[in-house]
């Protein structure tokens, strides 16, 4: 049973926002791509069949620059946002993205800035990543046999790349450095153990993302999801965990530690336990346009003001009002969803 009912959010320390959606959810963080381009063709996201060599992806006057970007991140810190997450498509395919790093960590009011990548260009940047005030990284990886691997990266990338990349962000201190994994069954599901036993031991923490219907184009079925429950189960009957703390309140992973102190696990379960009622996150895409929810149909164009000379007061009217009418709860809703209902895909907004 897929179907569940929203619970109000529960004002937490952290929860500094003014402003509250219509079920009193606070905006507190902000997920930013800065490229809607990405390096891999990941069969669940950018398939090659639809993102071939010429497909239009945007040209670089239509993507945000640096200085949009910061002025609108400075007017959503003063909404209450406090975390902010670089994203793609490949966000380290954006050309001199430590110059927009070194801005946004001065930004008094950001406690933490972070990226997700597919790591095949880690290796070369993570030192600079860092001396430009990033904090830490996720590593988007999903197989470390090397068929598996060419088929969930499309056949683009080499795995050996991505553990260097790997290597070098723990050098650099891009700590603590997490893997995102989606496993969809009949695929590479065999995968999981081997990287659990691969990154055990290492400080690194593997999470179990739940294959989902992000986007229209991946065709998803529920039957390929293989839940977070089931995955527990398979990795305890090799070592055993135990499930701790959340770190904070909001935190999408659900934490297990190794009985032998050999590290931690996450298991983001968006499909089996959908988390709705505590998500603080908005969603930037690289053109400009606000998504408040990583399953919805439409943005709000925050691009278009700004250039047409939009005051900051105007476009935190903006924000604000967005804000505040959202309702969404997808995944809490997901099994009264039709299968024709268009959503923005996974690529152009960032996970």
């Amino acid at each position: 049973m897929l179907e569940k009912t929203i619970k109000p959010y529960v004002l937490s320390d952290h929860a500094e926002s003014d402003i509250r959606d219509r079920w009193q959810r606070p905006l507190h963080d902000l997920r930013i791509s800065v490229m809607d381009r990405c390096n891999f063709r990941c069969p669940y996201c950018m398939p090659e069949d639809k993102y071939h060599k010429n497909f239009e992806f945007l040209g670089t006057s239509q993507r945000l620059s640096f200085e949009e970007i910061l002025r609108l991140t400075r007017i959503f810190t003063g909404m209450g946002v406090r975390k902010l997450r670089l994203t793609g498509g490949e966000p380290l395919l954006r050309t001199n993205l430590p110059d927009l790093i070194g801005d946004l960590s001065r930004i008094e009011q950001i406690e933490d800035i972070a990226l997700t990548t597919n790591g095949v260009l880690l290796a070369q940047q993570a030192s600079a990543l860092k001396a430009a005030g990033l904090h830490r990284v996720t590593v988007s990886l999903d197989a470390l046999d090397d068929k598996a691997f060419a088929v969930m990266s499309g056949g683009r990338g080499n795995k050996d790349r991505v553990l260097e990349g790997i290597e070098e962000a723990i050098a650099a201190g891009l700590t603590p450095i997490k893997i995102n994994t989606v496993l969809q069954r009949g695929v590479n599901e065999d995968e999981a153990l081997k990287l659990v036993r691969h990154f055990r031991g290492t400080g690194v923490i593997v999470r179990f993302i739940e294959y989902m219907d992000v986007g229209t184009i991946n065709h998803w079925q529920l039957s390929e999801t293989i839940s977070s429950r089931e995955l527990v189960e398979k990795i305890r009957a090799e070592w055993p965990i135990q499930p701790v703390a959340r770190n904070y309140h909001g935190e999408v992973a659900v934490r297990y530690q190794f009985d032998d102190g050999q590290g931690e696990l996450g298991f983001v379960s968006s499909v089996t336990d959908p988390f709705c009622g505590a998500c603080t996150r908005a969603r930037l895409s690289s053109d400009g346009r606000l998504f408040t929810c990583l399953f919805a149909s439409e943005g709000l164009d925050l691009r278009t003001p700004l250039r047409a000379g939009a005051s900051d007061e105007d476009l935190q009217a903006m924000i604000r009002g967005c804000w505040q009418d959202r309702e969404d709860r997808y995944s809490e809703q997901r099994a009264d969803q039709t299968n024709s209902r268009k959503k923005v895909e996974m690529y152009y907004i960032g996970g």
